[in-house]
């Protein structure tokens, strides 16, 4: 399926509202058994990658139930976090302070973060290259962002048998677990992704340099990070 058969505009905007909603109450027990916790581990990775110095504030784009913020404040960064669902910000587990926005159009001042975090999400917007003028809007200029979302493998085994876990069990168990309408969807939304050189060029018109795409765990996640360029 490409990305003209799955929802656009404002018809995705509501479609993803309504399915994060859904599955907030279940959606960290699903990630857990699905990655089989090693979604733990690239948290971790991404939070580590932004190297920022502690008490550094940092927003959660997408923040869900707060596993990032949690992973922020473990290594002693100041996080505040941002989703799009009522329903997933309810299901919060998280003391870092959190608020309903649409990311595309933070409600904060310009050059106010000293960086940004974002896990999976990048396929759920309307469209990045906005996203990435965003970030580019509301972080300090020498802050850094960290972007972890799904991947294909590069490796033509790994990728069949990936697209047979992706596309067949993880719906299964999703469904089982949770919403199958939901899980059924999520596989087909890496359609929504543009290759990556497109998405690192619309991050260099967004104001970044130093930018790095790392594959992880043989290439199922990929870690987007880049440093806000310093305008002379």
């Amino acid at each position: 399926m490409n990305a003209e058969q799955l929802p656009q505009g404002d018809e995705k905007v509501r479609a993803v509202r309504s399915m994060f909603d859904t599955i907030a109450p279940r959606y960290d027990l699903v990630n857990r058994v699905m990655t089989f916790r090693m979604d733990v581990r690239w948290r971790r990775r991404t939070v580590r990658d932004l190297r920022l110095p502690a008490g550094s504030l940092v927003a959660d784009l997408a923040c869900g139930t707060g596993d990032f913020c949690r992973e922020l404040q473990s290594q002693g960064l100041r996080p505040v976090g941002f989703d799009l669902s009522y329903g997933m910000l309810a299901a919060a587990r998280t003391e870092a302070p959190l608020a309903e926005a649409d990311i595309l159009h933070l409600p904060v001042p310009d050059a106010s973060l000293d960086g940004i975090t974002c896990g999976f999400a990048l396929r759920n917007l309307v469209e990045l290259e906005g996203f990435f003028q965003e970030l580019g809007r509301v972080v300090r200029p020498g802050g850094r962002i960290a972007l972890l979302d799904v991947s294909i493998p590069p490796n033509r085994l790994l990728r069949w048998g990936h697209s047979i876990y992706f596309g067949r069990i993880v719906p299964m168990v999703g469904g089982l677990l949770s919403d199958p309408a939901a899980y059924r969807y999520l596989p087909k939304s890496v359609a929504y992704l543009p290759e990556p050189e497109v998405m690192l060029a619309q991050l260099r018109d967004g104001g970044f340099e130093e930018i790095r795409r790392d594959l992880l765990t043989t290439g199922i996640s990929q870690l987007i990070t880049a440093t806000r360029r310093i305008d002379e």
